[in-house]
């Protein structure tokens, strides 16, 4: 059994692989590909937003004053802040894409990722099921082919061996 990591799975290759298929709603995304792009955006909201709030003087940052408070927000929407709009906007299709693509892979149709968005508006209900899309796509896929596509991880070891 080959170690988890040995082949540099844990790498860039995963993290940008969905911006290389940025309109490819069809075939099957592995968990990694989907968890790996969901950890890049992390790492950039939160690189920007350190940027963000970087820059607010430590002298006007004080929430007691009254002008403290509208520091946030200048930072926000100063060029800087311009920055997570702009993020948003480059990776919200893939981001789409990917998550279609992880659905096809637990052999789901794309159009459940539509529903969930849209159930979420409602406040229990959308919680409910924001954790169990969450689970869902902790869940790995569907073995072999299906629906969707060949299997992202290849062939079964009961097709190598028969």
């Amino acid at each position: 059994m080959k170690a988890a990591f040995a082949d540099g799975e844990l790498s860039m290759h995963w993290m940008i692989l969905p911006l290389k298929r940025y309109f490819d709603f069809s075939g099957r995304s592995r968990r990694m590909e989907f968890w790996m792009f969901t950890l890049l955006n992390v790492i950039v909201v939160a690189a920007i937003m350190a940027l963000v709030f970087g820059f607010g003087s430590p002298e006007r940052s004080s929430f007691d004053s009254p002008a403290g408070s509208t520091v946030v927000y200048s930072g926000l929407l100063s060029g800087i802040g311009l920055l997570l709009p702009l993020w948003w906007l480059a990776t919200v299709i893939p981001n789409v894409a990917v998550n279609v693509r992880r659905l096809h892979d637990r052999d789901m149709s794309g159009w459940w990722f539509l529903g969930l968005v849209v159930v979420g508006i409602i406040p229990f209900i959308g919680l409910i099921a924001s954790i169990a899309y969450l689970v869902l796509m902790l869940l790995p896929g569907t073995p072999g082919p299906n629906r969707f596509g060949e299997d992202p991880k290849g062939t079964l070891a009961s097709d190598v061996f028969a």
